[in-house]
Parts: C-alpha cells; sequence; structure tokens
C-alpha cells in the first residue's frame, strides 16, 4: 500500500444544497449518506455559482479569474477572459503527479476553449495521466458530444448498446482505480470524477425514474418545508433560520397547471442523481475491495447551487444550438424536440428539457436564488469528506466557512506535498486557499478570514458572520450568517461601516484577482454582435 493518502474529488453538476439523503432531500442516495455516516458533512461550503469557474478553482486552488475562466470555456480574448486554463496556474494532478501520484479523470472538464482538437488546456496536458470524458459542458446523456478518451474522439462509442453517460463516467472511474492497483499498487492515487448529473437535459433511466413516482406528488410548497425540518433536525441548518418564500416566479402548488408533469420532472432529476450515487457506490466498492479506502480521503460537492434556468419551448431549439453542441437526432434517428413541452414527459433520448424554477427552490431550501448569483441558493453545497485513517469514522458535522479554493490546500496537506512556485517553465500565482484539515478535526474558525466571490457582475465577501451580496447593478445587501442564514433581513442599514470596509475589502480583492467590470464583459459581447453565454 502507498505510504500517501488516496485521494478521490467527486463533483456533481447543478445539484442543490439539499438534494442528497444526507443533506434532507428525497432523493435515494445510500452510497453518499453512507460516506457522511463515517465522516464529515460541512454545512457552509460554497462553490462559485457556475460550472466552469467553479471547476477552475476546485481544481488549481485559486479563484478562477486568475486561472483565465472569469466566465466560462468561451475565448473572450485580447479583452476579456480566454475562457481557457492558463499558464499562472497548476492542477491539483500537475503538483501531485511529482511526488509519485497516479493521476485520473472521469467526466467533464469545461476547462478549455478549445473542444476538439488537443490544447495545452487540455487534461492530458494538465497533470492527469488518464482521461475519459467530455470536453464541453452541457449535453446529451445518450450521445455526448466531444466525448473523448486521452487526446482521441470516441463519440461513436456513445451508439453502443446500453450507452448512458452517468454509467460510463462511473464505469471508466472503477476501471481507473483497479487498472491503477494492479500496476501501481504502491502508489498513491489522485482520480477526478466530475459527473454531468443532474444537469439539464432532464435525461434518466426508466428503471431509475420509476422509483420516483409519486416522490414529488405533494408539490414544492409541502416538500420545502418537510426538507426544512430535516435539515434541522440534522444539525445542518439552525432552527431559527426561516425558510424563505416561495420563488414569486412560481405558482403555488396547487395553483399549478399540470401538476402530474410537474411531479415527473423532479422525478426525472431525482433519477439523474440516483443512478450518479449508484456509480460512486461502485467507485467506493472498488477502493474498499482493493483495500485502499481506509487511508482515502473521498471529497463530494457540487459545482453550483440548482438551476432555475428555463427553456421555454418556442425559443428552447435557439438556445440549445447557440450554446449547446445540440444533436437534433437521436443515435437511431428520431427528432429531439427541445424545450419544457407540458404533457412531453421527459427523460427519454426524444427530449431536452430543465426542471425550472420552482424545482430548483426546491433544490436550494432553505435558501434563495440559484446558479449564476452569489446569495446562498447559489453558492451553497452539500460536502462529504470521508478519510477513516485522517479523520476516524465517527459522524460530524462541521459548520466553518470554507470555499473552493481550500480543496487544494487540502489536498496537498493531505499528500504532504508543497504548493509549487513554479511549474516546469511557468511561475505560479500563489495558492489563495486554506487547507480544511484543522477544521475537519474540530478546530474553531478564524473569524478574520475572507471569502469572496464574483459572477457575471455578482458578487460578495464574507468574513465570519457577516456576509456582504449584491446582484449586477443593485446595491450591496448585508447579512448576519448566525442569525439569517437564509438572508432574508438586510441590516446594510443598520452596519454602514462595515459595508464600507467589506466593499473595500471586495475592491482590492477584485483588482488583485483580475475580475473584469461587468460593464466591460457585456461591451465585448456587443461590439462581437453575439449573446451571452448560458
Amino acid at each position: 500500500m502507498p505510504d500517501k493518502p488516496d485521494i478521490v474529488l467527486v463533483l456533481a453538476d447543478d445539484m442543490g444544497f439539499s438534494d442528497i439523503g444526507c443533506y434532507g432531500g428525497e432523493v435515494h442516495t445510500p452510497h453518499l449518506d453512507r460516506l457522511a455516516a463515517s465522516g464529515a458533512r460541512l454545512t457552509q461550503f460554497y462553490n462559485t455559482a457556475r460550472c466552469s469557474p467553479s471547476r477552475a478553482s476546485l481544481l488549481t486552488g485559486l479563484h478562477p479569474h486568475q486561472t483565465g475562466i472569469g466566465i466560462l470555456n468561451y475565448d473572450d480574448t485580447p479583452d476579456g477572459y480566454p475562457g481557457t486554463l492558463n499558464e499562472s496556474c497548476v492542477t491539483i494532478a500537475e503538483a501531485l503527479r511529482p511526488a509519485g501520484y497516479g493521476t485520473y479523470l472521469s467526466g467533464k472538464w469545461h476547462l478549455s476553449s478549445e473542444l476538439r482538437t488537443p490544447s495545452d488546456s487540455w487534461p492530458t496536458r494538465r497533470g492527469f495521466d488518464r482521461f475519459y470524458g467530455t470536453l464541453a459542458g452541457a449535453g446529451s446523456f445518450f450521445q455526448p458530444a466531444t466525448l473523448t478518451r486521452g487526446e482521441q474522439n470516441i463519440e461513436h462509442e456513445a451508439f453502443e448498446d446500453g450507452f448512458y453517460y452517468t454509467d460510463a463516467i462511473s464505469d471508466n472511474a472503477v476501471s481507473f482505480v483497479r487498472e491503477h492497483h494492479a500496476k501501481r499498487a504502491a502508489d498513491p492515487m489522485f482520480l477526478y470524477v466530475a459527473y454531468t448529473a443532474p444537469h439539464w437535459p432532464l435525461h434518466a433511466l426508466d428503471e431509475d425514474i420509476a422509483r420516483y413516482a409519486d416522490r414529488f406528488s405533494a408539490g414544492w410548497d409541502e416538500l420545502r418545508r418537510k426538507r426544512l425540518q430535516r435539515l434541522i433536525s440534522m444539525g445542518i441548518i439552525d432552527e431559527n433560520w426561516a425558510l424563505t418564500e416561495r420563488d414569486p416566479a412560481a405558482p403555488a402548488w396547487q395553483d399549478a397547471p399540470d401538476k402530474e408533469w410537474e411531479a415527473l420532472r423532479m422525478a426525472v432529476y431525482a433519477a439523474q442523481i440516483d443512478r450518479m450515487d449508484q456509480g460512486i457506490g461502485r467507485i467506493v466498492d472498488e477502493l474498499e475491495a482493493t483495500g485502499r479506502l481506509a487511508d482515502t480521503l473521498f471529497v463530494f460537492l457540487s459545482d453550483n447551487g440548482g438551476c432555475a434556468e428555463e427553456m421555454p419551448p418556442e425559443t428552447a431549439k435557439e438556445f440549445v444550438t447557440a450554446f449547446v453542441d445540440f444533436a437534433p437526432t437521436t443515435r437511431d434517428g428520431r427528432e429531439v424536440v427541445p424545450g419544457n413541452v407540458p404533457n412531453l414527459d421527459p427523460g427519454p433520448e426524444t427530449t431536452y428539457a430543465t426542471y425550472g424554477t420552482a424545482w430548483a427552490n426546491l433544490s436550494n431550501t432553505p435558501f434563495r436564488e440559484y446558479k449564476h448569483w452569489i446569495h446562498e441558493g447559489g453558492i451553497a453545497t452539500p460536502l462529504i469528506v470521508h478519510w477513516p485513517q485522517g479523520l476516524g469514522t465517527a459522524p460530524t458535522v462541521r459548520t466553518s466557512a470554507h470555499q473552493l479554493t481550500d480543496v487544494m490546500a487540502t489536498a496537498l496537506d493531505v499528500a504532504g506535498v508543497e504548493y509549487p512556485a513554479e511549474h516546469g517553465e511557468r511561475s505560479i500565482l500563489p495558492l489563495e486557499g486554506h487547507s480544511m484539515l484543522p477544521a475537519l478535526r474540530g478546530a474553531p474558525e478564524d473569524p478574520r478570514r475572507l471569502l469572496f466571490w464574483e459572477h457575471e457582475g455578482n458578487a460578495g465577501v464574507r468574513r465570519g458572520q457577516w456576509k456582504l451580496v449584491r446582484k449586477y447593478g443593485q446595491p450591496w445587501e448585508l447579512y448576519d450568517m448566525r442569525q439569517d442564514r437564509t438572508e432574508l433581513h438586510d441590516v446594510a442599514s443598520k452596519h454602514p461601516e462595515l459595508v464600507e470596509e467589506l466593499a473595500a475589502a471586495y475592491a482590492d480583492w477584485a483588482q488583485r484577482c483580475g475580475v473584469l467590470p461587468r460593464e466591460r464583459v457585456l461591451e465585448i459581447y456587443a461590439e462581437r454582435g453575439h449573446g451571452l453565454p448560458t
């Protein structure tokens, strides 16, 4: 067995704070629940509100703007973000490989503006020995575009009978564990598993959907209230934090049309998570079978909050053809219908739908807002840490606030590897994150530490109990996270000096980390005559 711990990092895509069972949700996730039952759950861990930026921060320990990924993997140079990993950062894989780690990635990359021609920002050139997955972001679960092994396009493999991308990601992750143990048993392993589940489109297998028949028929209002009570009973949410109101864009469940279809949308979303959990179970089983699980740091989280993006049928085709590598027909030639069409059952390959605002509101219980925003619904993620040999097996709930930059710092701390000042001939920016190991072992939170976020002009900064946050073009809001984590009582007018102090800290950070003013980003898009990325 290796003398350094293995590290397995599992990322869900567009999954809300309270969807999985051990965070209060209705989705059947026994394998994640098992890890939580003998590990730690963090209640205040934060992502970066969007797919590509979160991945960039997660893998580099830097803020996404520093890595060149300020919005998504779109090239807006020379004036905007390059949309591709730059030379000033180093990935976890690049840092661990010189220390003897085998490095593997199965799943979504989404960190290169070049999707089909190998470039210096592809995973195989950023520290990963083996890669199976997609370079692009969203796409069909039945025929994913940019499917690649190493640097070879293998989209044709999706035409094989029974192909389903979530299973393929899990299968290849299991194979990487098995092959590493067979060939390099004495070497440590870093495995990054980046699922596309449960990102739209709502694609799931019939057997998984059937498991959720009638599970959501009570509707979003009642289910939000029940989730809150479970979160309180689990010690994840304080009973004094009130549940946010239903999103004003969503009707009361009793007034919602097409209730059966609505419940099915959430059932398909749940089925996507369920299938991911099944795959995680197979990965855990393989680690256990090889005797490696006890000394594996296993981390699970989501890249942003639940996604409220709607896909109305009248504009859906224009949307998906503009921003997604969309296949208009299935593998056997049937038409794919994009959009949320009432009474057209989501799930099969012939559909391409989202679950919408009301269900995203449930996913983010008890918070408000969603993916894209820096309010809690956009950036709060479940985070499970399991490492029996390093943290024991007593179930714990940790309340210290952390963000994505801390994952790399923790991984290097666990591995006993120094963060490099250089990598090859590249000078690397200093690490922004802090190791979470002291907090995971019960150390108190540093009340002076500052956490920062920016995405599409939405911005935030947190220090201790105070969080300053705003939507683009709107005034700063101030919330006391000890008393009001659901952000219902803006106290900015009561603490103007604190608002000014935190706003100044944010401005300094934004300048240091290369955050482009949103106005300039909008100018770039207007000058080039194309729409905003989604």
